[in-house]
């Protein structure tokens, strides 16, 4: 069962990030093996909401979906997620953002945290030997994402 934690500080604010993250329906416009998303549904509880998501995943000749609950606590910019269904035995993974503490000009702390097995062994065994690699390109695609958006010379940043 691999997992990845990583932690990163990033120039940019943590409700930039906790926005970036949160936007599951565009992920297929920058994050890697994802070709496409579709939010099922979208509940407001009062301090958190709660999405139900589809994503497909494409990794050379694997296509799978899967449905993942994804609970979004803006207060607290923390984002869980968990596995609803598809071809994974299980599946959890968090984001949590905050500002970057004494600096005084702006930026955030990103943590990041993913366990998953899937329920195929030999995509289980594949995903095993470019598992870590795997995660570090998913997090720089975020980060590549927020420099396109809130960097310099970013649209409406």
């Amino acid at each position: 069962m691999p997992t990845h934690r990583e932690k990163r500080s990033l120039p940019y604010t943590a409700q930039q990030m906790y926005d970036l993250v949160a936007d599951v329906a565009r992920y297929p416009e920058f994050l890697p093996w994802t070709s496409a998303a579709r939010i099922r549904s979208l509940t407001d509880r009062g301090d958190h909401a709660v999405m139900e998501a589809d994503l497909v995943i494409s990794f050379k000749v694997f296509r799978e979906r899967f449905g993942s609950r994804v609970t979004l606590w803006p207060a607290r910019r923390r984002i869980e997620t968990e596995y609803l269904d598809g071809p994974f035995r299980h599946m959890r993974s968090f984001w949590e953002f905050a500002e970057a503490p004494g600096t005084g000009q702006g930026g955030c702390e990103v943590d990041f945290f993913v366990d998953f097995e899937f329920r195929n062994a030999i995509l289980q065994k594949l995903i095993g030997v470019v598992f870590d690699e795997a995660m570090r390109r998913v997090v720089a695609a975020f980060e590549r994402r927020a420099a396109d958006l809130y960097g310099p010379g970013a649209a409406d940043g």
